[in-house]
């Protein structure tokens, strides 16, 4: 799919959250909420890139029992027995899907709250980190979850696109931002924009998406 490549990007800034790293990240709390509060938990990896912030992501592998299958993603997954808390379940992930541990990172996670997945029909907590100054390069470390890892630079979020994503009842047209052919979209996307204080763009939902149950953790 065509779409904006890395020259294409200017290194403007984009929302009205801090543009410094320290700024960005000064302001969360460094807390370890229990994993009941949610069923999922991921981490927004951040770096100081040559024209700006950067954010880590991946590329969901392709798996017909997934229902992020090939999408752009946070690193994160599902809480699992034994974790203490989110941010261990953050962290597990983090090391598992892409070969960050604590020690690459340039001090403890922030916990940024917890969103609802509306396909997934269930509460992720989110975190941040800054990538360390010597840490490992990130790379897919399992193949059945990740195909690839790119950065995104944070400018990126600043463009809209509307894009036909195929979903379980058929395509549906969804807001977008497109990098080098990286379509992102929905949950990643909606939590990043928030992040950076950009406007909150509708996600539409429509029929193909689990609707928010009052039971959910």
């Amino acid at each position: 799919m065509a779409g904006l490549s890395l020259l294409d990007v200017s290194a403007r800034r984009v929302g009205d959250a801090p543009e410094s790293l320290e700024g960005l990240l000064g302001r969360f709390e460094v807390l370890a909420p229990p994993v009941s509060t949610a069923r999922a938990a991921v981490t927004i990896v951040l770096r100081q890139g040559e024209g700006g912030i950067e954010i880590l992501l991946i590329v969901r592998a392709e798996n017909p029992n997934d229902p992020a299958s090939g999408d752009v993603a946070f690193p994160g997954g599902h809480v699992a027995d034994g974790d203490g808390s989110l941010a261990s379940t953050a962290l597990r992930e983090l090391e598992e899907e892409v070969g960050l541990t604590a020690t690459d990172l340039d001090g403890p996670l922030r916990y940024v709250g917890t969103e609802l997945g509306p396909r997934l029909a269930f509460r992720v907590g989110v975190f941040a980190a800054a990538i360390g100054p010597v840490a490992q390069p990130p790379t897919a470390r399992s193949a059945e979850e990740v195909a690839h890892v790119f950065w995104l630079p944070r400018s990126a979020l600043g463009t809209t696109r509307t894009v036909t994503r195929d979903t379980s009842r058929g395509p549906i047209e969804v807001n977008a931002s497109v990098i080098e052919g990286h379509v992102l979209w929905g949950f990643t996307r909606r939590v990043l924009r928030e992040f950076f204080g950009l406007p909150t763009e509708d996600e539409r939902l429509g029929p193909a998406f689990a609707r928010p149950s009052p039971n959910l953790p």
